[in-house]
């Protein structure tokens, strides 16, 4: 499999469409999740998707063939998601914690809640908290790397993260009608 990709990756710098149209069959379920998670709706998250594409598509011949290709693609998206938040709300503040140590909050217990459902608490919030609780949970960045790449502090990172994890589980709480503790 990794052969095929590295010759996609080589044949889509020859502009091949096939090519192309096999990366993006092979990639397009991943990262469309990845779009839907970091934007409020599906027309966003549609917009960004073909976007980034359309960009990495034409960055693909800067791939080096160091680390894995999808990882180089996710950061292409990655970038292009937190740039369009950027623009559509030029004024996204982040909460400062004075880069203060933030206790991390204990691990929920395992509450069963439907994937999109989950989702759909996850694009609800605000984007500061969205974009911080994305980075650290499912791109596994360190608060290090996403104060970098948000021009925030670590303190901040910690804070919105913890602040992303209470919204949502006052959100699942209230939907499976329990009570916070």
């Amino acid at each position: 499999m990794k052969e095929n990709i590295e010759l996609y990756i080589k044949e889509c710098v020859e502009n091949d469409r096939e090519a192309q149209l096999k990366i993006y069959q092979l990639f397009s379920p991943v990262l469309y999740g990845l779009c839907l998670k970091y934007m409020r709706n599906e027309d966003d998250a549609k917009d960004v998707f073909q976007e980034a594409f359309v960009i990495a598509f034409q960055k693909i011949g800067q791939y080096k063939f160091e680390g894995s290709f999808e990882g180089w693609i996710k950061r292409i998206f990655i970038n292009k998601l937190l740039e369009t938040i950027k623009k559509k709300k030029k004024d996204v503040l982040f909460l400062d914690v004075f880069d203060t140590d933030v206790i991390e909050e204990e691990e929920l217990e395992l509450v069963p809640i439907e994937h999109e459902k989950l989702l759909e608490y996850i694009q609800e919030l605000p984007d500061q908290y969205r974009m911080v609780f994305n980075l650290f949970i499912f791109e596994k960045m360190k608060h290090k790397e996403i104060a970098k790449l948000l021009q925030i502090t670590e303190g901040t990172s910690k804070s919105n993260l913890n602040r992303a994890k209470s919204i949502l589980k006052k959100r699942i709480l209230v939907v499976l009608n329990c009570k916070i503790a």
